[in-house]
């Protein structure tokens, strides 16, 4: 599906077609999946955001002024409900769902556990926008608009979050020595 029938469709739905918000929803399913995984830890509560999610999008469609930034907008609907549900139940890891996705093949498993133990020790701010970026490949400007914040903010807090990414891994390598 190219860039503009997604539009068309973004429009469509937005002015009360189901039909249309249901392909659009198939289209980004499996993105929403991913982040919903990256939240929730677990297939079945990632599942269940996933669920939620399409609901208040289609309860909510008519609200979304920008037919072009659906997918941000719906992101931003994920992430807000996940917080709500996190706040209601406390998660323990467990390594055996933490497996490296496709993309980070060429990354070792131990490389990986590093990295996702660093991202979780970062503030949420700072968590939030390196997911964003490096997993779900957003724009500074479709963060900002998720995290109803400044595009500088958004760049202040990319850079930060790195900096301390940085620590933490150098650290961690130190102690292993």
């Amino acid at each position: 599906m190219d860039t503009n029938e997604k539009l068309k469709l973004a429009r469509k739905a937005v002015r009360g077609n189901p039909d249309a918000y249901g392909r659009l929803v198939g289209f980004y399913q499996e993105y929403l999946y991913k982040m919903a995984f990256l939240y929730m830890k677990n297939e079945q509560d990632a599942l269940d955001l996933v669920g939620s999610t399409i609901l208040k999008g289609y309860q909510n469609i008519r609200k979304l002024k920008k037919p072009e930034w659906f997918k941000t907008w719906l992101t931003r609907i994920l992430i807000n409900t996940a917080k709500d549900e996190l706040k209601k139940v406390v998660y323990y890891d467990d390594i055996d769902e933490n497996m490296p996705s496709d993309r980070y093949q060429a990354v070792s498993f131990e490389e990986h556990m590093d990295l996702n133990s660093a991202i979780q020790q970062l503030p949420d701010r700072y968590r939030l926008v390196i997911v964003l970026k490096y997993f779900s490949e957003l724009s500074v400007r479709e963060i900002s608009y998720i995290m109803n914040a400044p595009e500088g903010t958004v760049k202040a807090y990319l850079s930060r979050a790195r900096d301390e990414l940085r620590k933490i891994l150098k650290e961690d390598y130190f102690y292993e020595s």
